[in-house]
């Protein structure tokens, strides 16, 4: 009597132990011959795969990492996969810089809405001298860019769009009082001042 067949098909003969294929039809209707199998041979269908025990415990690991814990895991753990969590975190980034990139183009400025500071913590001229420092540097930045592009440089578009904001970025040091060097109006030194109006 023969036994159940294995995954590869090969059924044992469990009187004399030999091992085929049976015959079967092909789906053109013609027949396919019996297939002896040699003793001893295991096909790559019939081979078991190797578990690393430790491995799978590790995988299945459920909460506080207990191997062997699996049954113990949240379903609103299964259905958000990391890889959910990483996509989600980028739609968001995308989203807020969206957003961002909407405000600057209705003339806003490049810095996101201040939070509601407490009053004890804000020094306004602490504020300013922040922003003036800021300022300069971007204005920094675009004149080198300008140098190059006057030297001969092909430029980026945003490199191109700061080089554009020069004069904007000197009207803003301005308005905080600040010369387009950066220095203090408020704070100029009386020895250049003397130096300045006396001939030599």
């Amino acid at each position: 009597m023969p036994s159940e067949p294995s995954r590869a098909g090969i059924v044992t003969d469990e009187n004399s132990g030999e091992r085929h294929i049976p015959e079967s039809m092909r789906a053109d209707g013609t027949t396919r011959k019996a297939i002896k199998i040699r003793p001893g041979y295991r096909p790559p269908e019939d081979v078991e795969i190797y578990k690393n025990r430790t491995a799978e415990d590790f995988r299945n690991r459920g909460k506080g990492g207990i191997p062997g814990a699996e049954g113990l895991k949240d379903t609103a753990q299964e259905t958000s996969s990391p890889a959910n969590n990483k996509n989600a975190k980028r739609r968001e980034a995308r989203k807020k810089a969206k957003s961002a990139n909407e405000t600057q183009d209705s003339g806003t400025s490049k810095t996101p809405p201040p939070t509601e500071p407490k009053p004890e913590d804000v020094d306004p001229e602490a504020e300013r001298e922040k922003k003036a420092r800021n300022l300069k540097k971007k204005l920094k930045q675009a004149k080198e860019l300008k140098n190059k592009k006057e030297g001969g440089e092909s430029l980026l578009p945003e490199q191109i769009a700061k080089v554009i904001k020069i004069n904007e970025l000197i009207r803003e040091l301005e308005a905080l009082g600040f010369d387009a060097d950066g220095e203090s109006k408020a704070a100029v030194n009386p020895n250049d001042a003397e130096t300045v109006n006396t001939p030599s």
